[in-house]
């Protein structure tokens, strides 16, 4: 009988805690809750996802989310963001925290909270709420197929993207056909001259002879055909042809490294979140634009400013004056995968890596993906075409009658054609001087990140320390769904029916 009556206690203690007069609800409760919340203490908290209470409780009827005016509050978010935090939801099954979000998408603990916040509200998601006033953003497994169908955003994105695709493809063989354009051009308009120049007789035979000269610059436009098995396409492996070569050896191939600060703040989030959400200085070194490990730089932990606004962190003191940064939004999370532990502290540090780099590593950059064959080819044709605007230019200089038809074509055209055949190499040069000191400077920041990165695999005694103080201060939290003591998906009035239904089975059971 004791026994029975201890846990009805415990039962009621958890299910109906005591009211506290004068608490305010979370700050995001009035954008999310059609319904009051129980007169609990409650606290912003990453949260899990959780299977539909709809089955635990039966038929209920789950409250809609207001949205003001019937605006599509996704639509105010930035494509990434959005997407980014769609695809941590999607990583946990539905059930998350705001810190499962930032952490697993690098977002910024705030813009996490508005993107959930955004989703919910679109989705006919809803909120639950542990004892301890923690709360958890819960999706429905069909919410992509909801927003897209209330987005007219979202459908069509897919458009506008496929269009810039075929506008860049364009662009890059515009500039590669212009090649071919520009040297028939020249050629062409430099035989007319020298045939203008002679008298009838020597013009008829001048034009016999160079009869086979005029199909040269012409037969250029073999490159691009790519259906007659009589012509020739030159590609690479990839599949780039000899126009898109010309584009890639001018202009280069774009930014090798585009989105690394979205990748390194995903490494950082989800370090800090698989270590307890209590890390030192030189884990995060790693990960972020630090200098070589030296005795000036020892106690500089200056670096770390950037994560601490970003994941809401702050410094921490440890008994043994070493300073540790504790990041309570990513302590608290929904998924069950276990942290780490202090084994793996010194020569097992790397082991505990799975979908988390060593360290970030940034790629140099290629002066073009053609192949050599191909670059060479490029030149070569830009150098004729240089060599025939220079002549062209002579040979307009030393005209005395007034030119027609296609002289007077090329003439007006004569400074584009200069332009054109100049910076065809002047680009270049300038891309291929400044690549190397990018490049250099790429590889000096990831040598002093590989290098932060060893020291964490044979720490020095006071970096082991320290190192092992955060394992001990590390507390990750998993909310489970037993924790919960309250959902929006229910009305308020429902689930204290419950709480009564539940003292009075065990009131009874005491009573037996």
């Amino acid at each position: 009988m004791a026994a029975a009556a201890a846990l009805s206690l415990h039962l009621h203690l958890r299910l109906c805690p005591p009211p506290h007069a004068h608490r305010r609800p979370p700050r995001h409760a009035p954008f999310l809750l059609s319904r009051p919340l129980p007169p609990h203490n409650l606290r912003v908290a990453p949260s899990p996802w959780r299977p539909s209470a709809r089955a635990r409780a039966g038929a209920i009827d789950a409250p809609s989310l207001a949205r003001p005016g019937g605006a599509v509050e996704t639509d105010r978010l930035p494509p990434d963001v959005r997407d980014r935090a769609m695809d941590a939801v999607d990583h946990f099954g539905g059930r998350v925290t705001i810190g499962d979000v930032s952490s697993r998408a690098g977002l910024q603990v705030d813009q996490a909270e508005r993107a959930l916040q955004a989703l919910a509200a679109d989705t006919g998601g809803f909120l639950e709420v542990s004892g301890e006033g923690e709360v958890l953003y819960v999706f429905p497994k069909d919410y992509r197929a909801k927003l897209a169908g209330k987005s007219f955003r979202m459908r069509v994105e897919p458009l506008v993207d496929k269009a810039k695709e075929v506008g860049a493809y364009v662009v890059r063989v515009s500039f590669g056909t212009a090649l071919v354009a520009s040297i028939v051009i020249v050629y062409t308009t430099i035989i007319a001259i020298l045939s203008s120049s002679s008298d009838e007789d020597n013009r008829g035979r001048r034009r016999r002879s160079y009869g086979s000269t005029m199909f040269l610059p012409t037969d250029l436009f073999w490159y691009l055909d790519a259906g007659s098995s009589r012509r020739r396409r030159v590609e690479k492996d990839n599949g780039m042809n000899f126009i898109e070569s010309v584009f890639s050896f001018v202009f280069g191939d774009g930014n090798p490294n585009e989105g690394l600060e979205d990748t390194r703040w995903k490494m950082i989030g989800q370090y800090i979140s698989s270590n307890g959400g209590v890390v030192t200085a030189e884990e995060l070194a790693p990960y972020l634009d630090v200098s070589a490990p030296s005795e000036q730089s020892k106690d500089d932990e200056s670096f770390i400013l950037p994560v601490l606004l970003r994941f809401q962190g702050h410094p921490e003191v440890d008994e043994q004056g070493n300073i540790l940064y504790r990041f309570p939004s990513l302590q608290l999370t929904a998924s069950s995968k276990g942290g780490v532990s202090r084994e793996y502290v010194g020569t097992k540090w790397s082991t505990m890596f799975s979908s988390i780099e060593r360290f970030m590593e940034e790629k140099p950059w290629e002066f073009s993906k053609a192949n050599a064959s191909e670059r060479a080819m490029v030149a070569g044709l830009g150098g004729l075409n240089l060599f025939g605007v220079i002549i062209l230019g002579n040979l307009l200089k030393q005209m005395t009658m007034t030119p027609g038809g296609l002289i007077s074509f090329a003439a007006q055209l004569f400074p584009l054609l200069q332009i054109y055949a100049g910076s065809f190499f002047a680009i270049p040069l300038f891309r291929w001087l400044l690549l190397r000191k990018t490049n250099n400077d790429i590889a000096r920041r990831n040598k002093a990140r590989e290098e932060r990165a060893q020291e964490l695999v044979s720490p020095e005694p006071s970096l082991r320390r320290k190192l092992l103080s955060a394992r001990d201060m590390a507390q990750r939290k998993v909310i489970t769904p037993d924790e919960i003591v309250y959902t929006t998906e229910k009305d308020l009035l429902d689930q204290e029916y419950e709480v009564k239904e539940w003292e009075r089975r065990f009131k009874k059971i005491e009573s037996d």
